[in-house]
């Protein structure tokens, strides 16, 4: 439980109401009970307050005038990122922290352990391996040699960190995600492929998350570099030795072919595919399904691919699309004669 003005207080709220009334989790206004905290971000939610059961409610001063909702009001002018704060502190696996080492755990010699540390059931990490304090790694990860794990990290269950991967302070990895697995390297030969040994490293920043099953790849030669900041989702594809700059986001299902290079504040719709060897700048926006297959030098949105439409419909426009050249010649050959 935590009281209204403590709660005020850490999301940076002005509070309108019982100061010393408690509450325990989050919900949405229709749902929310008596012990527990709603949001209203958008204006054409308003109405919903009128019902709410909900010990208090995090909207701005305008929509408190709007709605005139006389309940317990913290008040902010950005609902919606105040609701993302509010919601650390009701994080309750977040805020478990057990240090110690697991009886059934295999932690080899030469690995170095800060405080508060807890490696959870059946985990291993090899030697040379630098876990700071207050790190958590999940029942059944698996920690590479010569890997250096930052402060506050938390891995979930079952997360696989290949040798001399490099992660940053207070990053969030969940189950099924790889990082520093071989990119996908293979010379042609008559006898077949050839792989090419990855001999690079992952560096991961500082405030990462990364999503479910994502799988991110060592360099070849040099490194994989995620940048402060940036948070990608379930799902994702990240080739050798690309490089996400500070904040950029990524959605699911999308994948960065080798050697790219991306900016900050950058986003990432989902289904993305971004071809290899290409850069793409700051503050670059793509829409999902968008085929990156050039340099993106100018800031901006993007998008790129078909829209879904009837069947009948997309079969026509599928016909044309493949006449497109026909038709482009023909006009050519038009203006050519308009022009004589």
């Amino acid at each position: 439980m935590i009281s209204l003005s403590e709660l005020a207080n850490q999301i940076g709220a002005e509070l309108r109401g019982d100061e010393l009334y408690a509450v325990s989790g989050l919900n949405t206004p229709d749902q929310a009970t008596a012990a527990q905290v709603a949001f209203v971000a958008r204006a054409e939610f308003l109405p919903q307050l009128a019902g709410t059961k909900a010990g208090a409610v995090i909207l701005t001063q305008a929509g408190a005038e709007a709605s005139g909702f006389q309940g317990n009001c913290l008040l902010v002018d950005d609902p919606y990122l105040a609701y993302a704060k509010a919601s650390r502190l009701f994080d309750h696996h977040f805020h478990r922290r057990g240090a110690g080492v697991h009886a059934s755990a295999v932690v080899a010699d030469g690995v170095v352990l800060g405080s508060d540390v807890q490696i959870g059931a059946n985990a291993v990490v090899e030697s040379g391996a630098v876990i700071e304090s207050g790190v958590v790694i999940g029942p059944g990860c698996f920690i590479g040699a010569d890997t250096k794990i930052g402060a506050d990290t938390l891995l979930h269950a079952n997360v696989t960190i290949y040798h001399q991967v490099e992660l940053g302070k207070a990053c969030v990895i969940h189950s099924g995600t790889v990082l520093g697995s071989d990119g996908f390297g293979f010379a042609p030969s008559p006898a077949g492929w050839v792989k090419i040994h990855q001999l690079g490293r992952v560096i991961v920043g500082d405030r990462v998350e990364i999503g479910a099953n994502t799988a991110i790849d060592r360099g070849a030669l040099g490194d994989t570099v995620i940048a402060d900041g940036v948070i990608i989702d379930n799902l994702v594809h990240i080739a050798h030795n690309v490089a996400v700059g500070n904040n950029t986001a990524i959605a699911g299902c999308c994948g960065f072919a080798g050697s790219t290079k991306i900016g900050a504040n950058c986003t990432f719709a989902g289904q993305v595919g971004v071809t290899g060897h290409i850069e793409i700048t700051d503050n670059a926006h793509f829409m999902g399904k968008a085929m990156v297959t050039n340099s993106v030098t100018e800031p901006g949105v993007y998008a790129s691919g078909i829209p879904l439409a009837p069947v009948k419909k997309w079969r026509k426009n599928a016909v044309r699309f493949g006449q497109l050249d026909e038709l482009a010649r023909l006009l050519s050959r038009l203006a050519k004669k308009l022009g004589e």
